[in-house]
């Protein structure tokens, strides 16, 4: 009597298995997200978009037995390849029972498989019933959060000059009823804000709330209250985020797709409104969405007109308060996508309209041709091919202007584990769209004519080789740069996974153009970045992370920099603790260093740090019942002064240190 396939895959599985399934409270990939926005040095901003939507995205795991192919796309570590030999090995072999079962797919390394505990659940093929929304609703659950900062210190505006007290704090409830319905609503209080009082006597200083609706009937998806959407490269509707140039060999600069709910904390970038996605066939997707929402706003003392939309969303003071929602927008757009036999095509087509006319200073060269008027019009074609070893994708878009952006790419993915990755994208210094975002060296989809190889290969199963070389060309002025100018951007890394042990190194060599002190001329600067780390991971119930890294900013002076730190963390039972210490020395700002450390549950920072100093920091979670509680405490210690910050955010104290808490309630 002959052996069913699916007993050996399932034998073989469990021989295998050494990855443990994916605590939402350790957020395994948080530290691998924060090794990214370390390499990409990313804003506050940035780090809170990316995190918001892998949260969101770990908390309804994808059933990777049933999910399709844009499901799994949504995954931002994942090649279009992975994608495709998931999918492949599910239709050969059946469902998976485990996803121990990931390690019998070649082309997932370790650093992928282990992603993919923390987004995607299994459990063998679907039942023949499908529950009601009354039965979800019966066995949905949910989360109330909420955390608090206590600044050990005093700054200068928290004695005179800030409208609020020094406390931050926020609270966040969530629930979610299965697949098919999910709400959510966060209050936020920045340091130095009022709270119940002046115009914050609603409370809260800023609210986000949404319900969003998925799988009923044909209507994939409906979202009231705030979102993000992303279509195509997002050249003309993307205000969510993209990873960046590292992890483009996975995603080729592509973002998450569609609709999503959000309640980030972010004021920076969100919609407000309503937004759907309906299924008219197998094959073809129409999204819709609307909104209406109200913007921060320096404006022009002569006419009211809006000189700088305000993203910062600070309301410390009379001036920052002044900003706030003196500006509305209404937004509006749609996407038609089809999907077939490989092939994928897509129109998006997108609208805004300010309550107050845009003029920025135009006098400053480098902003004379930012968006100005009031309201704002693209339209893009999104187009490709997904194939068993290559994948085309690309994007076309025009503004009302007939201005144009196109970037195009193309994925090859070669016997010996080698995948090549080759990008193209050109953004006339015309081209302007409220909502785009995508691949960029500038940070704009604006002014840019730029070019990206890569290559990752895989020698072994063990071993990780990466690199890529990024050239972009500028054709008009930018900031401090009087002229046409260029900008090159290079990286090499290795990865190396034991067992219990993970050895990395990246290097990153950046260069770019700038004015010299006369601005007749236009002077190369250099920034060589270097991280060395091991991590250790025993298997048990600790961990920890040492790294060291070097900076050198040759902008006219060589400037260095150096950062070792130390990380650990260990659970004790009910009961984990984490520790980090770092020191560091920098000769100026040119030369600061990017660096993570665990923070609190729906808190992320990639923080740089300059000068001469010491962080250090010890954070307690203890799991009691339905109840998380945690406790962190931080210091960051200058050597070299015996103040911090200045203006406002001055404190008389060569040391800040802080006192997180945040109690969680699950039910």
């Amino acid at each position: 009597m002959g052996i069913h396939p699916k007993a050996i895959l399932a034998a073989a599985a469990a021989l295998l298995a050494t990855l443990q399934p994916c605590s939402a409270d350790e957020r395994e990939w948080a530290a691998w997200l924060g090794d990214l926005a370390a390499a990409e040095e990313w804003t506050t901003t940035q780090g809170e978009q990316a995190y918001d939507l892998l949260r969101s995205l770990e908390e309804s795991p994808v059933d990777i037995n049933t999910a399709s192919r844009e499901e799994l796309e949504q995954l931002p570590f994942l090649t279009e390849a992975q994608v495709g030999d998931i999918q492949e090995h599910i239709y050969r072999h059946g469902p998976m029972e485990t996803l121990a079962e990931l390690q019998l797919i070649e082309s997932l390394d370790y650093t992928r498989r282990r992603l993919l505990q923390c987004f995607a659940r299994a459990g063998g093929a679907a039942t023949q019933h499908t529950p009601t929304l009354a039965e979800e609703l019966r066995r949905g659950h949910g989360e109330l959060t909420g955390a608090v900062r206590l600044p050990l210190y005093e700054r200068r505006g928290d004695r005179n000059g800030y409208l609020g007290y020094k406390y931050k704090h926020w609270l966040r409830a969530t629930f979610t009823a299965g697949d098919r319905l999910r709400m959510g609503i966060a209050a936020s209080q920045d340091a130095g804000e009022p709270f119940f009082a002046g115009r914050n006597k609603m409370g809260y200083d800023f609210y986000s709330f949404f319900v969003e609706a998925r799988r009923i009937g044909p209507v994939e998806r409906l979202v009231v209250g705030r979102y993000t959407v992303s279509f195509g490269m997002g050249l003309v509707a993307n205000n969510g985020f993209s990873l960046g140039k590292s992890s483009a060999l996975a995603s080729l600069g592509r973002p998450p797709t569609g609709i999503r709910a959000t309640a980030s904390r972010s004021a920076a970038s969100y919609l407000q409104g309503a937004a759907a996605t309906v299924r008219l066939s197998p094959a073809l997707r129409l999204s819709a969405f609307v909104s209406y929402r109200p913007h921060d706003a320096t404006l022009s003392k002569d006419d009211g007109t809006v000189a700088t939309i305000v993203t910062s969303g600070y309301h410390r003071t009379p001036t920052e308060m002044g900003k706030k929602n003196n500006t509305h927008s209404l937004t509006a757009g749609l996407n038609a996508a089809f999907r077939a036999a490989g092939l994928h095509a897509g129109l998006t087509a997108a609208y805004t309209r300010y309550d107050r006319d845009l003029r920025p200073n135009t006098a400053t060269l480098y902003r004379r041709h930012y968006a100005s008027g009031n309201d704002f019009a693209n339209i893009g074609v999104d187009y490709g091919y997904t194939g068993h070893a290559f994948s085309l994708r690309g994007e076309t878009a025009l503004n009302r202007q007939g201005r144009v952006a196109t970037i195009n790419s193309l994925s090859i993915s070669l016997p010996a584990g080698v995948a090549l990755a080759l990008l193209h994208r050109f953004y006339s210094y015309r081209y302007t769209a409220q909502l785009a975002g995508s691949f960029s060296e500038g940070g704009r989809v604006q002014n840019e004519n730029g070019l990206y190889i890569g290559i990752d290969w895989h020698p072994s199963p063990r071993l990780r080789l990466a690199a890529y070389a990024d050239y972009a060309r500028f054709a008009w002025p930018r900031y401090r740069i009087s002229q046409p100018s260029w900008a090159a951007d290079n990286m090499v890394e290795a990865t190396c996974t034991a067992d219990k042990w993970t050895l990395a190194a990246r290097y990153r060599l950046r260069l770019r153009q700038r004015d010299n002190e006369q601005k007749t001329a236009l002077d190369r600067i250099a920034d060589h970045k270097l991280r060395l780390a091991m991590t250790l991971h025993p298997g048990g119930e600790w961990t920890a992370r040492t790294q060291a890294d070097f900076a050198l900013a040759d902008h006219g002076t060589a400037d260095r920099g150096l950062m070792v730190s130390q990380a650990a963390g260990a659970r004790l039972g009910r009961l984990r603790l984490d520790g980090f210490m770092g020191y560091y020395i920098t000769d100026s700002y040119d030369s600061r260093l990017y660096t993570y450390e665990r923070g609190l549950l729906y808190t992320f920072a990639p923080t740089a740090y300059h000068g001469h100093g010491l962080r250090y920091s010890l954070m307690a979670r203890a799991d009691i019942g339905r109840l998380t509680l945690t406790i962190k405490a931080g210091a960051t210690t200058k050597l070299d002064r015996s103040a911090t910050g200045s203006g406002y955010q001055q404190a008389d104290s060569p040391t800040l240190a802080d006192i997180d808490l945040q109690a969680r309630w699950s039910f």
